[in-house]
């Protein structure tokens, strides 16, 4: 995983809950904590320290992640504005995102490994985003998505009908804006 993803978790982390929680989930873990934006780790870091946000924070894994991604999301949007100020609405901005956003991901952070999204609309004008990742970080998706809806002023209501931590071989996001 690339060391933007914990960086990014830091900042979350400290900007929520003080440098000390920070600190405390790196004593617990074991870990360092020395990542930089361009490096890989393993992916069992994060989830090490997920877990342990997650008890420390009352909360599931899973929640701790969709958190972490809907508060990122505001300091994606002021590191990398130009993927934000063409859009005035979520919608067009998650349609970017397999065919400009990771694309431009890949550029900054070669060898990054993104999601693809398969993205269709339902009669009623809901976004289905079928979601495959080997890392099966579809809260993290979700909480992205929902910090992309806060960050445009729009109401967001998600449904996930798959879920391959459930058991399915994909999972599949509904979003309905509004």
């Amino acid at each position: 995983m690339k060391g933007v993803v914990f960086d990014l978790l830091e900042r979350t982390i400290v900007a929520e809950h003080g440098e000390d929680a920070w600190d405390d989930l790196l004593a617990t873990t074991g870990l360092t904590g020395a990542y930089t934006s361009l490096g890989s780790y393993p992916d069992g870091q994060f989830r090490r320290l997920v877990d342990e946000a997650a008890v420390s924070f009352g909360m599931s894994p899973q929640d701790v992640i969709r958190w972490f991604g809907r508060k990122a999301l505001p300091m994606l949007a002021a590191s990398y504005p130009e993927f934000f100020t063409p859009h005035t609405s979520t919608r067009p901005f998650l349609l970017t995102l397999n065919d400009i956003i990771h694309p431009e991901v890949r550029k900054v952070y070669p060898g990054a490994d993104v999601p693809w999204f398969d993205i269709s609309a339902t009669a009623d004008g809901a976004l289905v985003m079928g979601y495959q990742s080997q890392r099966r970080l579809c809260s993290f998706a979700e909480g992205l998505i929902t910090g992309a809806a806060d960050y445009f002023a729009e109401d967001v209501a998600i449904d996930q009908p798959r879920c391959m931590l459930r058991g399915d071989s994909a999972c599949a996001l509904v979003v309905r804006l509004g």
